[in-house]
């Protein structure tokens, strides 16, 4: 893991810029003598780690007393798209504007992008966990098909929040059951580009014994802010 760049906010919080190999992303750490527990912090369907929400949630976590971690999944922020990737977002502008079903354009678009961040993420979890400013245990923010395959294969996460306003491929909604780690799920109830029941019967499936619903009214992007902070509440409960 490579630094390529520091700054210290106005909110005591260190944000540095990483690559890792291919893998570009950025790392929010509080003021902490002693080593702190680590947050993985994922956009829906593979958006930007500068996306502004994202930023916004990390860095209040980090002030909060975790470390923040984001990286670009293949073919956003700053990593080049293939064609295949092109064709696929062309596909589903297309089916949209049409109003056609959209669900296959999703499995096959969605469904690879899962399959290739995946090892990502646990590659920079290795690396992320080496340095000495992070402790354990480890959660996972953000999603959800992505945090589901995590919390299924990866031992070290202990705690996930997700957010239901994405696209959750089939071989994702199967390993649902698998999951039994402590977990929140954000629902917005009038998001309209996710199938309320849909999301509802997601939420039925998870195996975890421990799992708890907040659904506010409002669209994709309305997940009020109160919601980052009952968040952070509930990585206390499990990481700290």
């Amino acid at each position: 893991m490579q630094f390529t760049s520091e700054q210290r906010l106005d909110d005591s919080v260190l944000e540095r810029e990483f690559t890792l190999g291919d893998i570009p992303g950025t790392l929010w750490t509080p003021e902490s003598a002693a080593p702190v527990p680590l947050i993985l912090m994922a956009h829906n369907n593979g958006l930007p780690k500068r996306e502004p929400r994202l930023v916004a949630r990390a860095r209040h976590s980090a002030a909060y007393g975790y470390a923040v971690a984001a990286i670009d999944a293949a073919g956003c922020g700053d990593r080049p798209r293939s064609a295949a990737d092109e064709q696929a977002r062309a596909d589903l502008r297309r089916a949209m504007q049409a109003g056609e079903p959209v669900d296959e354009i999703f499995e096959s678009f969605i469904g690879p992008l899962v399959e290739k961040a995946v090892p990502e993420w646990q590659t920079t979890l290795d690396a992320l966990l080496a340095l000495p400013e992070i402790g354990g245990p480890v959660g996972y923010s953000g999603w959800t098909a992505v945090g589901i395959r995590l919390a299924v294969l990866e031992p070290r996460i202990a705690a996930a929040g997700f957010f239901a306003g994405g696209y959750v491929p089939r071989a994702q909604r199967e390993e649902a059951r698998q999951v039994t780690i402590p977990l929140l799920f954000l629902l917005q109830w009038d998001d309209e580009g996710n199938p309320r029941q849909r999301a509802l019967d997601l939420f039925d499936a998870f195996g975890t014994k421990e799992k708890t619903l907040h659904a506010n009214l409002g669209g994709h992007t309305g997940t009020p802010w109160f919601e980052v902070e009952d968040g952070n509440r509930f990585f206390g409960r499990h990481l700290k």
